[in-house]
This record gives structure tokens, C-alpha cells and sequence, in this order.
């Protein structure tokens, strides 16, 4: 025991240790995030404002533009265009950090929409820390780099989680339509509410996802009937299913040269007859927020292309498994997936070592889905699906009060010895990981407030209540890759290797 007055090691109870602790952790992830590069020179941004620039100013077809020097342009349905209208009265360099504050805006947002109001209560310390944890994640450092649009997406169907636990507001639906809109794979949400019979909802978020569709038909007519007729199912757009990148289901079995597409539809029903099957159980407990993390693992891997940065996905399983006392699980999971290690396969991925390596994150994401601890009420805790009569006496001031449930090219060998870099430098993710942990599990338990729908209570009653479409990904091209060691990348779906003299000279990836 210490003597009194002597703090005990290893705790940074001042403000001043606390931020010596947090510079010395921003240090280290500095120099993580610099020993692999990271900068994809934009190149999904170039695409979207290439895209706009060729269709309002040079009169051009959405679906015809192409980044110069390479054979991919946009693959997104035409709402999505229109929504990236306004990028026509900017340059490039504006847009960019349009993107950048609009990644970061949509980061808080999710952040706040998962965790609820009480993460203020954790200081500038806690949100450091988790600041630091979350810049080594790849699916999110390549998002920023990118400039994707995956965080947008996953804020939007985030916003409608509360909404949709509790199912008794007009507005539950809205976040999830618009994301469908934008790109496919969101979708699966409005099959959430669907197998939950939130019909409700399920038909509000129908009904504004058409309604985008319309209104970009109107706006975009010739660019609609292109993209629903045509470029939607031109698997050529898209780039090779069977590069590393794409960590789905449809990826695996590319990699293992089947090309059955029997095989992969079968795959897929199974694994939404199992994610139907346990979502449907997290509701019943009660566990909305599990139910949603759930439907992130499915649509990554029933997804025909899941490039890397599509993971971000993943992030709300990392907060249930905290909130469910797994906090070393989760930090060896969320380490592995900072270390870009499926790069270590990009030349070959053939042998047992290949099926396992080069599909790592796949089966991360498949493990999550059957394990990932929903629908567990704790002792003391009680399912959503209940009513009380609305005599029901109000409880007694001496009761215990009962909280909310936790709701195929060739690359160069620098490709590999970058990414074994990569994962030389994990013990900085686990330590980042490790040391925020206590901070993360407190705010993956407030999200429990927020999330779980154990119905709101008045009046002494408790509600009961029960892609295809791909980015245009990894084309590829001989000698990609090779040129300058720490240039920006133009490999659009994230490969750690260093980039081409040319970034706009890629021909092996597609923009995703």
C-alpha cells in the first residue's frame, strides 16, 4: 500500500501527467500512422469531383468520366451525384477539405449518436484517448485518406438506432433511407427493421429512399436509366473480386478461384438466415444496439465488394463487446485490424498461410457475427418485450432503481515489407487500445440509455416491442505500385504499398 501523499505508479491522476501520457500516446501513433503510407492522394474525392466537373461543365454523362490514366469513374447511384452537385462551384483543394471537416463532423456524430450525451463526463482526457485509438484503425484512416463516404453513411444509420429502438417517432427511418440511397449495402437496415417488424419505420425509410431515387431520376434521367439498366450490374466497373482488398464473402471465394455464383448466393443466404435469426434475438432482449452492430457485420460480408475502408462498419461491434465486459477481446481485434497485415498477401495469396492471411479481416468479421455478445441481459435486467398495466403502482423509493439494458497484379516487394511494417508496429495499437479501454467501456455503457430499446417509460407503462452494389474497387495493372517509397497512393482501395510516380496512373484499383 503507499504511503500517504504518494500517489501510486502507472495512474496520471493530474492534469499534467495526464497530458504528458496523452502527447507520448499521440507520439506513437504518429509514428505508426508514418511508417505506413497512408495518403491516398483523394483519390475516391477525385473521382466524385471529377465526376461532377465532366457532367455540369463539359456536358458530359455521369457514368462516362473516367480519372484520367485510369479505366475507373463513379459507381454510385445517381442520388449520390446529386447530392455531390455543390462540388461544381468549388476547386479540387476546397473540396477536399469540405471532405475532411465533413468526415470529421460525420465521426462526432456517430460517436454521440452510439454512446449518448454522458461521454462529456470523461473530459478532454477520455476523448484524446479515443481520438488516438481511433486514427490506427485502417478502415478509417483509409476513409480520410480516401475521401469516402463511409462515415457520412454510417452517422446517418446510426442517428435512426434510438430512433428505431424506441419506434414511436415519424422520424425513425429518415437516416437509414438516405444512406440506401446513396450506396446500396445500407440498405440491409431497412431489413433490420423489416425481420423486427418495425414496419413502420421499415416503410418510412422504403419511402425516402425511392423518393431520393425519383428525384435523382428527374434530375439525372439519363444517368438514372444507365446506372439501374446497365453500370448497377457490369461487374467490370467494379475492378477484381479477388484482390486483397475486398474482405466479403464474394472475396474469399474469388481468392480460391470459385466462380460459382451458386456457391457465393448460397453463402450469402446463409449468413443472413444467421444474422436474421440473432438480430431478431438482440431486439427480444431488448439490445437494439447489438441489433445494428449485427447488420454492419452482414452488410460487409454479403457485399460483393468490401474494400477495406468499407469496414468501418465494425466499429459498433467493438463498443458492444466493451459494453459487455470483453475489453481485452475487443482491443486484440481492433489491433489486428490496425495493422493493414492482409497487405502481406497481396502478391500471393495461395497456400493455407494465404486462405487464412489474406482473408484475415473476413473472418474477423464472420467470428464477430456468430460470437459478438447481444441479446444478454444482465442479472437484474429485464427484456424490452413486456407491458405493465397502466394501474400499476409507481415503484417504491426504496426499490432499487433498475438502469436501461445495455443496449491480380503483380506488386513490388516493397508491398510487403511496408506492410510487415504495419504489423511490427501492432504493440502501438494494443497500447492505445489497452490504455483507453476504461474510457471506451464507460462510454459503450452510456450508449445503453441511448440504444437499447427497453421502450419509454410514462404513465407507469413500459413499450413492448419486439452491395449487391459495389464501389468501383481494385481494377488492376502490372507495376503499380512501384516508384516513389512515401509518395500519395493512388491504389483507390487502400494497399499499403508505396505509391506510383504518377498517382493518377493507377491501373490496378478501382475507385471504391
Amino acid at each position: 500500500m503507499s504511503p500517504r501523499g504518494v500517489r501510486a505508479p502507472g495512474r496520471p491522476g493530474t492534469g499534467r501527467g495526464r497530458l504528458l501520457l496523452l502527447l507520448a500516446l499521440a507520439a506513437a501513433v504518429t509514428a505508426f500512422t508514418a511508417t505506413v503510407p497512408l495518403l491516398r492522394d483523394w483519390f475516391d474525392l477525385r473521382v466524385y469531383y471529377g465526376t461532377v466537373d465532366h457532367w455540369i461543365h463539359h456536358g458530359g454523362r455521369v457514368y462516362d468520366y473516367r480519372v484520367p490514366g485510369t479505366p475507373y469513374g463513379f459507381t454510385y447511384p445517381p442520388f449520390a451525384a446529386v447530392l455531390m452537385l455543390p462540388m461544381a462551384l468549388v476547386g479540387l483543394r476546397t473540396a477536399i477539405v469540405a471532405a475532411l471537416l465533413l468526415n470529421l463532423a460525420a465521426l462526432a456524430v456517430a460517436v454521440r449518436a452510439w454512446v449518448g450525451p454522458r461521454w462529456r463526463r470523461h473530459g478532454w482526457y477520455g476523448v484524446g484517448l479515443a481520438a488516438c485509438a481511433l486514427a490506427l484503425f485502417e478502415p478509417l484512416r483509409d476513409t480520410f485518406s480516401f475521401g469516402q463516404v463511409n462515415l457520412l453513411l454510417l452517422a446517418l444509420v446510426l442517428i435512426d438506432a434510438p430512433l428505431s429502438a424506441t419506434g414511436r417517432t415519424r422520424w425513425a427511418g429518415i437516416g437509414i433511407g438516405l444512406a440506401a440511397a446513396v450506396k446500396l449495402t445500407p440498405a440491409l437496415f431497412i431489413g433490420l427493421l423489416l425481420v423486427t417488424r418495425r414496419w413502420r419505420a421499415a416503410a418510412v425509410a422504403t419511402g425516402v429512399a425511392v423518393a431520393a431515387t425519383a428525384l435523382a431520376a428527374l434530375v439525372a434521367p439519363d444517368a438514372s436509366r444507365f446506372y439501374w439498366t446497365r453500370a448497377l450490374w457490369d461487374t467490370t466497373r467494379v475492378g477484381r473480386l479477388d484482390y486483397v482488398s475486398n474482405q466479403s464473402l464474394q472475396g474469399v471465394l474469388a481468392r480460391l478461384g470459385v466462380e460459382s455464383r451458386a456457391i457465393w448466393a448460397a453463402s450469402v443466404l446463409l449468413v443472413l438466415c444467421g444474422w436474421a435469426w440473432r438480430a431478431r434475438g438482440a431486439v427480444a432482449a431488448g439490445d437494439w444496439q447489438g441489433a445494428f452492430a449485427l447488420t454492419g457485420l452482414t452488410a460487409c460480408l454479403i457485399s460483393p465488394v468490401t474494400w477495406v475502408h468499407h469496414l468501418v462498419w465494425l466499429l459498433p461491434s467493438f463498443a458492444v463487446l466493451i459494453r459487455e465486459g470483453r475489453p481485452r477481446v475487443a482491443g486484440a481485434l481492433y489491433a489486428v485490424l490496425c495493422t493493414s497485415v492482409v497487405w502481406l498477401w497481396v502478391d500471393d495469396a495461395s497456400g493455407v498461410d494465404g486462405f487464412l492471411g489474406s482473408n484475415t479481416y473476413t473472418w474477423i468479421t464472420l467470428g464477430l457475427l456468430v460470437w459478438l455478445p447481444v441479446a444478454h441481459l444482465p442479472e437484474g435486467r429485464r427484456p424490452m418485450i413486456r407491458s405493465t398495466p397502466a394501474t400499476a403502482d409507481p415503484p417504491s423509493a426504496a426499490a432499487p432503481a433498475i438502469s436501461a439494458p445495455s443496449c491480380h497484379p503483380k506488386a513490388s516487394s516493397a508491398s510487403t515489407a511496408t506492410a510487415a511494417t504495419g504489423v511490427a508496429v501492432t504493440g502501438v495499437a494494443v497500447t492505445v487500445v489497452a490504455t483507453g479501454a476504461g474510457v471506451t467501456g464507460a462510454l459503450a455503457a452510456d450508449a445503453d440509455t441511448v440504444v437499447r430499446g427497453e421502450g419509454v417509460r410514462g404513465a407507469g407503462t413500459v413499450a413492448a416491442g419486439a452491395d449487391s452494389e459495389s464501389d468501383s474497387g481494385p481494377g488492376r495493372g502490372p507495376g503499380h505500385g512501384r516508384g516513389r517509397a512515401r509518395s500519395a497512393s493512388s491504389e483507390p482501395t487502400g494497399s499499403t504499398r508505396p505509391a506510383a510516380a504518377n498517382p493518377q496512373s493507377s491501373r490496378s484499383r478501382a475507385s471504391s
